[in-house]
């Protein structure tokens, strides 16, 4: 059964092909995403041994852009994330750029890695001129938003930052006091001066009107937001996970326009919109990364590898570890997001055990998958 997002890109692949001339990194992520849980793309056969009762589970996409596998993306990376954390209090930042400066970024993606650096910049900076000679290191997680909650084009960096750090001694010091006059001037001057370097004398008109017309800085948000570390795995799960749109906001597709709904970040305010769908598809697709393309990067204390670091007390223990991933294994989501066991036999109730893979309508031996995963015999789109 497919969703509704996949029904609005199979009715207008063509013409987006056509039309919009996407990406490269686009077309396959909008293939997959499309296929995705096709059963003629291949799956795993289960059997009842009580019973005899079959059933096929088709394989997923593991696309970041499909709905499904997206969330399941956002939920092992937030699993990811909560392994790292460290046992103190954070804040979740987020960095803002002018308007006007938004298409440059949409013309030229490579720029996007240049807001990672000026954040890390500003922040590193901030950190060390509390102590010139301890030079103390926070541990921050950057996450790259291209998106606002009307779907365009809007890239901003969301933060989640320690409050405190180690410093040259090898001693933590807690630090709650952000100076957000220089977190603006500072971003706003070092994100400047790194677009003019990649971009050239060209930018500096535009550099120079930034400067009038944000005389106080980008905007920054960063107030204390009681971030602790019982909740930081849920805040990163809901602020830094979060794929464009989920499912859920689309109210209503009628094969010629989506209506979908969102709350405006200004006054919260519930707005629904409805677009043609070709608007609603190009919105969308121009948020799909590059391949390799990381939207999520360590640094700090949580970039480093030191022996000093190691005595570090972290927010979720090594011995709970097993079990949250348990809860990331497809068997168990489901169970806990649904209340039925998947694998469970609907005849008998037996648990139901794996048979075989299936893949163009043919049996697939676990061996001939290895030999593959390991080049030594050609891919499935090159056989």
């Amino acid at each position: 059964m497919s969703n509704v997002l996949q029904d609005i890109f199979r009715d207008y692949y063509e013409e987006m092909i056509y039309t919009l001339r996407p990406r490269q990194s686009v077309i396959e992520n909008v293939e997959r995403m499309i296929n995705c849980g096709d059963p003629s793309f291949g799956g795993a056969m289960y059997g009842c041994s009580k019973c005899g009762t079959l059933k096929f589970v088709p394989f997923r996409c593991h696309s970041r852009f499909c709905p499904t596998c997206g969330t399941k993306y956002s939920i092992d990376r937030t699993t990811s994330m909560s392994f790292k954390i460290i046992n103190v209090q954070h804040r979740h930042c987020v960095f803002t750029i002018d308007s006007e400066l938004r298409h440059f970024f949409l013309e030229d993606r490579s720029l996007l890695s240049v807001l990672f650096k000026a954040v890390q910049s500003v922040i590193i900076r901030m950190f060390h001129k509390i102590n010139q000679k301890e030079m103390f290191t926070p541990g921050f997680i950057l996450v790259l938003h291209t998106f606002g909650r009307d779907l365009k084009w809007n890239p901003h960096i969301h933060c989640l930052l320690s409050e405190g750090g180690i410093g040259n001694s090898g001693f933590w010091r807690a630090i709650t006091h952000f100076n957000y006059t220089y977190l603006r001037n500072a971003f706003r001057t070092a994100l400047l001066n790194l677009m003019e370097e990649r971009l050239g004398p060209s930018f500096k008109p535009v550099k120079a009107r930034c400067y009038v017309e944000h005389k106080d800085g980008f905007y920054v948000y960063a107030k204390p937001n009681k971030c602790n570390p019982k909740i930081v795995t849920k805040y990163i799960g809901r602020y830094l996970g979060r794929p464009v749109i989920a499912t859920s906001r689309i109210d209503n597709y009628d094969g010629e326009t989506v209506t979908f709904h969102y709350n405006r970040h200004a006054d919260n305010k519930l707005i629904v919109e409805t677009i043609p769908a070709m608007e609603f598809i190009a919105r969308l697709i121009q948020h799909i990364p590059e391949k390799h393309f990381k939207q999520i990067r360590y640094y700090g204390l949580y970039a480093r590898h030191r022996d000093t670091d190691k005595k570090i007390h972290l927010a979720l223990a090594k011995e709970k570890r097993k079990i949250f991933l348990s809860f990331n294994r497809w068997r168990d989501r489901i169970l806990a997001s649904f209340g039925y066991d998947p694998l469970k036999c609907p005849c008998c109730g037996q648990s139901m055990l794996f048979l075989d893979l299936y893949y163009n309508h043919q049996h697939l031996s676990l061996n001939e998958m290895y030999e593959r995963a390991m080049g030594r015999l050609p891919s499935f789109s090159s056989a």
